[in-house]
């Protein structure tokens, strides 16, 4: 029996130092890390502590060029739409080249985290479709945290699930089980790179929208 898998870095530093990483090694992930990580996602709070979720871990080749084709036909669109928009910001571009280079290297990455919720879901109204992925997003941070303080790159993407009903149909999941983020898992190429984020007084407000006491200046 292999030696129980701990993941020493601190959490603030692991929250601190999070970011998507796209460009991700080729090198398999071990299996155990793979579970271990999943196993802190299922520490994460669902409604009702109903823990109504599912993990299907995407390895062969083949199911993973499904996924592939499911994100470069939305790609084809969002992309060219995007560099348009953001032809004179470099800072955006540099990010649309990273989605790019995940869109194209797409079958290379070793392992996808699909997460997923049983239970019928409700479109309407809005508060209810929100309740519902409140069930399953608590966990998929975690799962992010515990890639980060595990060394690994990850990131929340969704384009492979323009389609509920032909991922699904990839991934051979029942009716009443619904994929609702998917997450790439390798060792980053390159370091993690400084995160950038908005003050936090920019941010904040105090009792009603617009009375921010704690913005720089005010």
């Amino acid at each position: 029996m292999t030696d129980p898998i701990h993941l020493s870095m601190p959490l603030e530093d692991a929250m601190r130092t999070q970011r998507a990483v796209r460009r991700l090694k080729p090198d398999p992930v071990d299996d155990a890390l793979v579970l271990h990580v999943i196993e802190l996602a299922l520490k994460a709070p669902t409604a009702s502590n109903g823990q109504n979720w599912e993990f299907v871990v995407v390895k062969d080749r083949a199911v993973k060029a499904r996924l592939a084709s499911l994100t470069r036909k939305p790609w084809l669109v969002y992309g060219t739409l995007a560099r348009r928009v953001a032809r004179n910001d470099p800072r955006t571009l540099r990010m649309i080249d990273a989605v790019q280079w995940q869109v194209e290297h797409f079958e290379e990455i070793p392992v996808f985290v699909v997460a997923c919720l049983r239970g019928l879901r409700l479109p309407f109204p809005p508060t209810i479709a929100g309740s519902y992925y409140a069930s399953i997003y608590p966990s998929v941070q975690n799962l992010l945290l515990a890639a980060r303080a595990a060394g690994l790159g990850a990131a929340l993407i969704t384009m492979p699930l323009w389609s509920t009903f032909l991922a699904r149909r990839a991934l051979r999941l029942p009716w009443n089980v619904t994929p609702c983020a998917v997450v790439p898992l390798g060792w980053p190429i390159g370091k993690y790179g400084p995160t950038t984020r908005r003050p936090v007084g920019s941010v904040t407000h105090l009792d009603r929208y617009g009375n921010q006491p704690w913005r720089r200046g005010q």
